[in-house]
């Protein structure tokens, strides 16, 4: 399988672009989280080809060889969004199929929120309703004291230095650390380690999360997604309690949503067959062999 690595202008940046697939095929987007890059798609990437898919995964803003605007404004959700809903501009499609992990599912909820017309579905892995979210930050105990990262990343200088300190030994072992013992490979590591050196990387990631606290207001609490919604959820999150699931789903006229109990944060790793086999149902409306749980 072939993959085409451009880069496309959007929202006045340019974003590396990853694609596969026939062009003819039904487009998904597939949107990566922190501290991933496109490359966390690539257990999914393969098998929507196989399915008749035109697969399209961007670097997020600020990731790998993405362009990495400076200061933390630049990182606000507003500017998240609008690259995306440029992205799909700027490859010519008037309907994509959105999936989106952690961050990138904050971004997709939003996205499905605010142009439902460009969205045919949409999916969301290990990523709460914003407002949930929003809420469980500031009321569930559990939820800050999981989040405890996200306020250590409010600091200025001191997560990077902490992230990249002994040849990104930090980050390596946040990340191995959260998921099960062969989610993430040594090889696997080469190419994360790679991503995260690209120069300003690791301060434009935590921007994201620096933006997010400083610019609580962009999320309204009504925020209906009207769009078909599959969610899959790994019940052994380190980060995001699977509690969050449910009440996520009470923001979606028609939605369905599935937990995998032995997948931690990183589900499109750790039940990969499973999830490509559900998702390939969800984006062709083959619910007849769909098992919801």
């Amino acid at each position: 399988m072939e993959l085409e690595h451009n880069y496309i202008e959007t929202n006045g940046i340019k974003l590396h672009v990853v694609q596969a697939g026939p062009q003819s095929g039904v487009p998904v987007v597939l949107l990566h989280g922190f501290p991933e890059f496109w490359y966390g798609w690539r257990k999914q990437i393969p098998a929507l080809v196989k399915e008749g898919c035109r697969v399209i995964v961007p670097d997020q803003r600020g990731y790998n060889l993405s362009d990495k605007p400076r200061g933390v404004k630049a990182y606000r959700m507003q500017e998240l969004v609008n690259d995306m809903a440029g992205l799909v501009d700027a490859l010519g499609y008037e309907k994509v199929n959105l999936v989106g992990h952690d961050w990138g599912g904050i971004v997709a909820w939003i996205l499905g929120n605010k142009y439902p017309e460009r969205l045919h579905k949409l999916g969301i892995m290990n990523a709460p309703h914003p407002a949930v979210m929003r809420k469980n930050l500031l009321h569930n105990l559990d939820q800050i004291r999981r989040s405890w990262y996200a306020i250590l990343f409010q600091l200025p200088w001191i997560p990077e230095a902490g992230m990249r300190r002994d040849n990104w030994r930090g980050a390596e072992r946040a990340l191995r650390g959260s998921g099960k013992v062969h989610t993430f490979t040594s090889e696997d590591m080469v190419k994360y380690k790679e991503a995260w050196s690209q120069p300003g990387a690791m301060t434009a990631m935590i921007n994201w999360y620096r933006a997010w606290v400083r610019n609580p207001g962009l999320v309204p609490n009504d925020m209906r997604i009207k769009i078909p919604t599959l969610m899959m959820w790994g019940m052994k999150d380190f980060a995001l309690s699977h509690r969050m699931a449910r009440p996520s789903m009470d923001y979606v006229n028609e939605g369905n949503l599935m937990f995998f109990p032995e997948a931690t944060h990183w589900v499109q790793h750790d039940a990969a067959d499973e999830v490509n086999h559900y998702l390939a149902d969800f984006i062709f409306d083959k619910a007849g062999q769909m098992v919801i749980r």
